[in-house]
Order: structure tokens, then C-alpha cells, then sequence
């Protein structure tokens, strides 16, 4: 089966909020699947489901250089943010070809379902920290340039533009 073609700024399904899942499901598992193919060939450090047109609250994220930590997650939300902030160059398969620094919480706990359909709490730090808050980001309906300036924002998006074939 081919994986979900990522969806293109400015489609409307990106400023829409997800709807949480009751459950996992095998069907919950099979977009976990689908979706870390599709980030893998991006290749990016995480992916919502919203980014690929399916308004669910789940998402994924492997930050590890080596590709052996996947994070699958439904209902994901951030519990406790770190005060110490980092800065890390944030981009989107929704707008390709451009990318912005973005200042974030270093660390946050997040609680979420699990595969198992546990509620899990994890402290995450680093690009994996920045990863999980773009990608709740995403499934509340926003875009990380939404974080910059309105200066910024609209530089990038005409930049995008450009770049538009």
C-alpha cells in the first residue's frame, strides 16, 4: 500500500484541530506504520497524522540518529515545559524547502497513549522535546511558523511561494 501524500500549505485540514482517539486500535497501529514510512522517506524527526490529511490525535517521533527510537502517540499533551529555552531549526513537509529557528522549551513531560493503549508520562529533552511540541503543534490546528513574528511568518510564506513550481 502507498503511504498518504503530505498535504500542502495552505490546505484548510492544517488549521484544523484532531480529534482525540478512545482507543488503539489495529487500525491506530496500521497509521503508526504508514506514518513513520512516511517520515522516514522525508526524512524528518516526526509527523501528525493531521500533516497527512487524517484529523486523529496521533502522531509520531524518532529524533535518534540512529532510527531505533520510535515515540507513537495518541492524545498527546504536554504536561511540564522546561524554562530553559533551545533553538532549533523547525521545517514541514507542508512547506517545503523552508525553515525557520524556532525557540522552544528544552525539556517537557509529555502524557500519552501508548501502542498498548497505556497512558504513559516521558520526560524528553533536546530535538526529541522540540520534535513531540511540533508535532502537538500540528494536531491543534498551527504551523510553526506561527511562533515567529508577523514579519518573519509572511517572509517565509512568500519565500515558500517562490519556490512553488
Amino acid at each position: 500500500m502507498t503511504p498518504r501524500a503530505v498535504l500542502q500549505w495552505p490546505d484548510p485540514r492544517l488549521r484544523k484541530a484532531a480529534a482525540p482517539i478512545d482507543a488503539i486500535t489495529d487500525e491506530i497501529r496500521a497509521l503508526w506504520d504508514e506514518m513513520i514510512e512516511v517520515m522516514d522517506a522525508m526524512p524528518g524527526v516526526g509527523l501528525a497524522a493531521t500533516q497527512i490529511g487524517v484529523m486523529l490525535q496521533v502522531a509520531v517521533v524518532d529524533a535518534s540518529d540512529a532510527r531505533d527510537r520510535r515515540i507513537r502517540m495518541a492524545n498527546p499533551e504536554i504536561i511540564d515545559a522546561s524554562a530553559i529555552l533551545n533553538v532549533h531549526q523547525e521545517a514541514s513537509p507542508n512547506l517545503p524547502g523552508v525553515h525557520a529557528e524556532i525557540s522552544r522549551p528544552r525539556g517537557v513531560s509529555v502524557r500519552f497513549m501508548d501502542e498498548t493503549g497505556a497512558t504513559v508520562q516521558r520526560d524528553l529533552v533536546g530535538l526529541e522535546a522540540t520534535s513531540v511540541q511540533h508535532q502537538i503543534d500540528h494536531l491543534q490546528g498551527r504551523m510553526y511558523f506561527d511562533r515567529l513574528s508577523k514579519i518573519k511568518r509572511d517572509m517565509l510564506i512568500r519565500k515558500a511561494r517562490k519556490l512553488k513550481p
